[in-house]
């Protein structure tokens, strides 16, 4: 592939920013880059569809856990390189000499990510521009939001590749989104399934025509949600995350913050004066 060639990238308003389109290192890579408030993840291994590497696992990780410290960022939007795949699972080649001992480790190390990115405190979204399977399947399950096309296909048919098995966190990560049948289909039926067919699950947050890059769709939302009371989505998120611990989870600390704030009293007086409400974050 060419270094020199230029690809599309979209602002955070959905705005089209040229750059130069790079391959990704033998390696690949999880590039980091910020559009105002929206932070953009992008993973990128092209000649592997995007395959993640264990480089590619400890970077975002590392990029998560720098956007959960950085009160800045309002919104994410993880992505992919190119328009074949968002990401066709884990790079097989790292796989040549596991044993037992590895696997183990190596599906608790994607649980770790997976954790890492779940927890960011501000809305995730994924923007699928194509075939998402494996550890695709579950980064996208991670995420807050979901944009695909209808032709976008999902799943894990690990059964009928690999012969590994996937960790209950994951599993489970996957079942929250989609239910136990359709994750019984991908795992147990190793099918490969559209977002169009996932329409009904809610899993896809916004559905797009078949063909559709789904990256601009999804930092316009990203900007949306970026735009909101960043108290409130932050604290609805963490609201989200208790409940999935625990049904009885107690949330007054979060209702405290919220109703305590200057951005609530800027709301109420926005609301009764009839003006946008302009929202510090405090």
């Amino acid at each position: 592939m060419s270094t020199t060639a230029c690809s599309t990238r979209y602002g955070w308003r959905g705005r089209p920013v040229a750059e130069p389109a790079r391959e990704a290192s033998g390696a690949g890579e999880v590039r980091l880059h910020r559009e105002g408030p929206v932070a953009v993840l992008t993973l990128d291994h092209q000649r592997k569809l995007n395959a993640l590497t264990w480089s590619m696992y400890d970077q975002l990780e590392q990029h998560a856990r720098t956007l959960a410290a950085d009160t800045s960022v309002r919104a994410v939007v993880l992505t992919a390189a190119g328009e074949r795949a968002f990401a066709a699972g884990t790079d097989i080649a790292q796989f040549t000499d596991f044993d037992a001992e590895r696997g183990v480790a190596y599906e608790h190390r994607v649980g770790e990510v997976l954790q890492t990115l779940a927890g960011v405190p501000v809305p995730v979204v994924a923007a699928v521009p194509g075939l998402a399977v494996g550890a695709g399947l579950v980064l996208v399950a991670a995420c807050d939001l979901v944009v695909a096309a209808e032709d976008v296909r999902f799943g894990a048919p690990v059964a009928q590749t690999l012969g590994n098995c996937i960790d209950a966190g994951a599993v489970r990560l996957v079942r929250d989104r989609v239910g136990r049948a359709w994750t019984d289909r991908m795992l147990l039926g190793t099918d490969l399934v559209t977002a169009a067919e996932l329409a009904g699950t809610g899993f896809v947050t916004r559905l797009l025509p078949a063909g559709t890059d789904p990256r601009p769709v999804a930092l316009e939302l990203a900007g949306r949600v970026a735009g909101a009371a960043p108290l409130t989505v932050r604290a609805l998120k963490e609201v989200g995350r208790r409940l999935d611990a625990d049904p009885a989870a107690d949330v007054d600390d979060l209702l405290a913050r919220c109703y305590g704030s200057h951005d609530f009293a800027e709301g109420v007086a926005a609301f009764t004066a009839r003006r946008a409400p302009v929202w510090e974050g405090r």
